[in-house]
């Protein structure tokens, strides 16, 4: 759960210190979100985001937790038991417990994942922390969500498109405004893929609790740079475009294949879509 910016450079000085980019004083998406997961990459300004955000909708915490979640079930499903072999990660975020290439390869050995991401910020922690195995591979791609053409010829060069791989959006379109077209990128994304690819999503909304949803997100977007759009049910279901619908469908994220039943309230809906021809 990363920003995307237009703009690029690149993340280290030629003394390998990072960039201006890197803020410590400004909130930052992948951060945050960090600090909603228990992690340690957070600053003060950071904690201070993402606590104001708690305060008023406390269920943000277990929204992030479930949408980890749902990433391995997804995962771990498109691994075992539809056959993909290659993964394309778009808005990385900071390394946390059950990272995609850990659960695609531990499904099955020889998966090739891309992460792909704009900040360097998350690039650097990506190659540092994020490493396979052989026979698996891991590639890395610095472009941005919206220049599409960019960032399918970056991941190319790990990944094989004339074969089925599966394309993860996961708690990042809802950094798209409407202004941006994310059901156009997406479209663009998925008519690159070969028949059998899939397409899986997860992504806010203040459908199931609209007043503190919408509390939340005032927080969010009043102290993090990049603020996010919460979309309602069709609106996520429509990011899918002709796509066929894994069953259950477009549903709260924790309800997605979940064996054991919903263990959160969270406000995202997940969903998974297949490209048949």
């Amino acid at each position: 759960m990363t920003h995307h910016t237009t703009h690029q450079q690149d993340p280290t000085h030629a003394d390998g210190t990072m960039a201006s980019r890197f803020d410590p004083d400004t909130p930052h998406p992948a951060r945050v979100y960090n600090y909603w997961l228990a992690g340690k990459d957070h600053f003060p300004a950071d904690r201070r985001a993402a606590e104001e955000v708690i305060r008023h909708r406390p269920e943000v915490v277990a929204g992030a937790r479930a949408n980890r979640a749902f990433l391995a079930r997804a995962v771990r499903f498109l691994a075992a038991e539809r056959g993909i072999r290659q993964f394309l990660d778009i808005g990385t975020g900071l390394p946390a417990p059950a990272n995609t290439h850990e659960v695609a390869q531990q499904a099955a050995p020889d998966c090739a994942v891309v992460y792909a991401d704009n900040d360097p910020l998350v690039l650097v922690y990506a190659r540092a922390l994020l490493t396979a195995r052989p026979p698996g591979r891991c590639g890395y791609v610095d472009a941005d969500l919206r220049d599409t053409a960019t960032l399918l010829e970056k991941a190319s060069r790990t990944l094989d498109f004339t074969r089925p791989a599966a394309v993860l959006l996961l708690a990042i379109l809802h950094f798209i405004p409407d202004s941006d077209d994310p059901a156009g990128i997406v479209a663009t994304l998925t008519s690159a893929l070969a028949p059998g690819s899939y397409l899986v999503i997860s992504h806010l909304t203040g459908d199931l609790a609209p007043g503190p949803v919408a509390a939340g997100v005032g927080a969010y977007n009043d102290m993090v740079p990049t603020g996010v759009t919460p979309r309602t049910h069709a609106e996520v279901t429509a990011l899918f475009g002709g796509l066929s619908l894994v069953p259950p469908g477009v549903v709260p994220v924790a309800e997605w294949r979940c064996p054991d039943g919903p263990a959160a309230r969270a406000d995202l809906y997940a969903g998974m879509a297949r490209r048949d021809r």
